[in-house]
C-alpha cells in the first residue's frame, strides 16, 4: 500500500502569499521557552517543524474562496500558517490553555476564531451556516479513532478531512479488503468517505519525537450516487458483529442469516464459510440490504389530488401526482425546546425532494383519507419515534412551484427530546436556536429545503410554543 502513496503539491510562493519563515525546530524551541512551557504527554502533542510538510499537508484541503477551515489543535501554528489566507474563515480550536493566548494574537482576526476547547467535547453545530466546512488537524494518537467518529459524522458538515495520524491507524482506514488492516473501521468510515493514504510522515519532522510512525490521511465525502440506500444502523451492526471475532466463519457470527445462508453467499459469489474480510465493502452492503431492503422512498403511496380551494378531487399514486404536479397536501412540524430552540432535521440523502438538506422537525405527506392533524401525528411517530405533544397551528402555504404544488399546514409544539429518528428517512438532526438558524439561512440558503425557508419567516424570534 505505500507504494501507491502520492501528493501533489502546488507551487506556492512564501513571499507572495506574505508568509514568515516560521515553525523550524529552532523556532518551536524558542517559541515554547517565550510561552515558559514544554510539549505534554497526556495531550498528545507533538509539534511538526517541517515547513515543507506543513505547506504540502495544507495543499490537500485544495483551499478554495469562501471556505470555512476548521483545524483540530493547531498547537504552535506549523499548519496554520497555511491556512490563514484571505477570503477565507479559520476556525481553531485547541485544548491547551497555554497556547490560547499566542493563537489569538496572532491569528484571530476578521472572521478567524479560536475555541480553547477539547475537539472531542466541541459542539459541532458551531461550525454550520459558515461556508463549505474542510478540517485538518495533526491529531492526538490517543483519542484519533473517536475524533475521526465526530468530525466524519452526520452531524458535521466537513466534506473533507486531512489528518495526520498514527501510521498503524490510517493503514486501517485505507486498507483493502481481503488484508489484515481491513476491518470494521474500513468498512463503517468508507462507506461515506473516500479515504486516500497519501505520505508517511518520519519521526524526525516533529518536536518531540514520537515512539510510532506518522501518516497524513485524506477523507472525502462521497456524492450521493456513490453511497448505496442501506440502513446504515444495520450496516454497522452486521459489520461490528462480523469482525468481533475474526478466524471465524462468517455464518457463525450472523445467526439471523442461518436459515438462508446457502442462498445469500451463493448471490454474493461467495463460498458458504466465508469470513469478514473476504468480503468487499460493496458485498457487505447488499448483505445489509438482504437484512433490511431500503424503504425510502414510497412511490406506492395515495394522497388526495385536491383543487385551488384545498378539496378533494380524487386519490393518485405518488409518482403520479409528483410527475403530474398536481395540487396536494403535506404537513411540517416545528419542535421548540423549553429554551426556545428549535429541532431541525437534516434529510436522508436518498429522499426525492430535496436530500440531504435541513427542514423542520418532521414533515411530510397527508396520505389518502388523512387530514392534516392525523398526518402529523403519524409522521412525528414515523420520523422522529414520537408521540405527537399538543400541536398548535404556525401558518398555513399555499401551492406553488416552489413547494411542490403542496397546500401545506405548519404546527408548532414544545418537545425536549430525545428523538429516535428514522435512518431511511432522517440523517441527522440538532436543537438551534432561532437566531443561529436565520443567520445561516441568510448566509447559506441552499443547506435548507425551500419549503423550510418559507415557513422560517413565520417562526416568532421568541417562539416556544408553550
Amino acid at each position: 500500500m505505500l507504494s501507491q502513496w502520492v501528493i501533489h503539491i502546488p507551487f506556492v510562493n512564501r513571499r507572495e502569499k506574505g508568509y514568515e519563515d516560521r515553525m523550524t525546530l529552532s523556532d518551536i524551541q524558542r517559541l515554547l521557552g517565550e510561552l515558559d512551557t514544554h510539549p505534554t504527554r497526556s495531550l498528545g502533542q507533538n509539534f511538526l517543524h517541517d515547513q515543507n510538510l506543513a505547506r504540502s499537508i495544507v495543499a490537500l484541503l485544495d483551499i478554495q474562496p469562501g471556505d470555512h477551515i476548521v483545524e483540530i489543535g493547531p498547537g504552535l501554528g506549523a499548519l496554520t500558517e497555511f491556512l490563514d489566507i484571505p477570503e477565507t474563515r479559520l476556525t481553531l480550536i485547541e485544548k491547551d490553555s497555554r497556547l490560547i493566548p499566542h493563537l489569538r494574537s496572532k491569528f484571530e482576526h476578521g472572521t478567524n476564531s479560536v475555541f480553547h476547547a477539547d475537539a472531542l467535547d466541541f459542539d459541532l453545530r458551531e461550525l454550520w451556516g459558515h461556508g463549505p466546512v474542510k478540517v485538518i488537524g495533526n491529531l492526538p494518537y490517543y483519542i484519533s479513532t473517536p475524533l475521526i467518529a465526530k468530525y466524519a459524522s452526520a452531524l458535521s458538515p466537513a466534506s473533507a478531512l486531512v489528518l495526520t495520524l498514527q501510521l498503524e491507524l490510517a493503514q486501517r482506514l485505507g486498507a483493502a479488503h481481503d488484508t489484515s488492516d481491513y476491518g470494521a473501521m474500513t468498512l463503517c468510515t468508507g462507506r461515506r468517505w473516500d479515504i486516500r493514504l497519501e505520505r508517511k510522515l518520519p519521526a524526525s519532522v516533529f518536536f518531540p519525537r514520537p515512539k510510532v510512525d506518522s501518516a497524513v490521511i485524506t477523507l472525502r465525502r462521497k456524492p450521493r450516487a456513490r453511497v448505496r440506500a442501506i440502513d446504515d444502523s444495520i450496516f454497522e451492526s452486521l459489520v461490528r458483529r462480523g469482525f468481533s471475532e475474526r478466524r471465524k466463519q462468517l455464518r457463525n457470527m450472523l445467526p439471523e442469516f442461518k436459515n438462508d445462508w446457502e442462498k445469500i453467499t451463493a448471490a454474493l459469489g461467495v463460498p458458504p464459510t466465508i469470513r469478514a474480510e473476504q468480503l468487499s465493502p460493496a458485498q457487505w452492503e447488499s448483505l445489509a440490504f438482504t437484512a433490511s431492503p431500503a424503504t425510502a422512498q414510497h412511490g406506492a403511496e395515495r394522497f388526495d389530488v385536491v383543487d385551488e380551494e384545498d378539496r378533494v378531487l380524487r386519490s393518485e399514486f405518488r409518482d403520479v401526482i409528483h410527475v403530474n404536479n398536481l395540487r396536494h397536501r403535506a404537513v411540517h412540524m416545528l419542535l421548540f425546546n423549553a429554551a426556545g430552540d428549535l429541532y431541525l432535521q437534516k434529510r436522508s440523502i436518498w429522499k426525492d425532494r430535496n436530500p440531504g438538506l435541513w427542514d423542520s422537525s418532521a414533515a411530510g405527506h397527508v396520505d389518502s383519507g388523512e387530514d392534516y392533524p392525523t398526518a402529523a401525528r403519524r409522521e412525528l411517530q414515523e420520523e422522529l419515534g414520537i408521540e405527537a405533544p399538543p400541536l398548535l397551528p404556525l401558518t398555513r402555504l399555499t401551492p406553488t412551484e416552489s413547494n411542490g404544488w403542496e397546500f401545506i399546514q405548519a404546527y408548532h409544539a414544545r418537545h425536549e427530546g430525545p428523538f429516535q429518528p428514522a435512518t431511511m428517512e432522517v440523517e441527522t438532526g440538532a436543537f438551534f436556536s432561532v437566531s443561529k438558524i436565520r443567520h445561516w439561512a441568510a448566509s447559506n440558503p441552499a443547506d435548507f429545503s425551500p419549503v423550510f425557508l418559507k415557513i422560517l419567516e413565520h417562526i416568532p424570534s421568541t417562539s416556544t410554543a408553550s
